[in-house]
């Protein structure tokens, strides 16, 4: 795992862009807010999944954060159009799942379709910076095996791990779930 700087996060946080993808402006709102608190200020958002879809393939974000449960297009679905590497033009992009759904199947079923980290609302600036961190300076390998194209799974002592050293994911932090 790869230790960066305060100052190169604060650096590559300048230059992003990442897509906010929820039906709930509020939370939209929210979420814009928290990444401004961390030093990412380039933000776009898009009401549903669909909307999303087209910006991935429009803006390229360096990130997408995206809710589980929308309209017209489901942040699963989503990620199954999106990690399509012989037909959607980025597939790889990192997806931070940000939902109200803990359910151990629902984790199970982000891991299925490629999710990159799972967050649960409502998120703290200093959980969203870790997963920022991690799809960004420790991005996963992604591997394609049989039907399945995502990031490289964790291993059980990189899940009890957080991306800062210590021990606060994987071992009490209850807003964050490493996949």
């Amino acid at each position: 795992m790869v230790q960066v700087t305060t100052a190169a996060i604060a650096a590559r946080f300048a230059q992003i862009q990442v897509l906010v993808v929820d039906d709930d402006a509020s939370a939209r709102k929210l979420v814009k807010a928290l990444l401004a608190s961390i030093g990412v200020t380039n933000v776009r958002e898009a009401e549903d999944g669909m909307v999303g879809l087209e910006l991935v393939q429009k803006i390229a974000p360096d990130v997408v954060i995206l809710d589980w449960q929308m309209p017209r297009l489901q942040g699963p679905s989503f990620m199954r159009l999106v990690r399509s590497p012989d037909t959607f033009p980025y597939p790889a992009v990192p997806v931070i799942m940000l939902t109200g759904h803990g359910e151990y199947s629902k984790v199970k079923e982000a891991i299925a379709v490629g999710v990159n980290e799972f967050l649960l609302k409502p998120v703290s600036s200093k959980a969203l910076l870790e997963r920022m961190v991690a799809v960004l300076f420790n991005p996963r390998p992604m591997i394609r095996k049989r039907d399945y194209y995502g990031p490289e799974l964790r291993t059980a002592s990189q899940l009890l791990r957080s991306p800062a050293g210590d021990d606060s994911v994987g071992r009490g932090n209850q807003d964050v779930i490493m996949l």
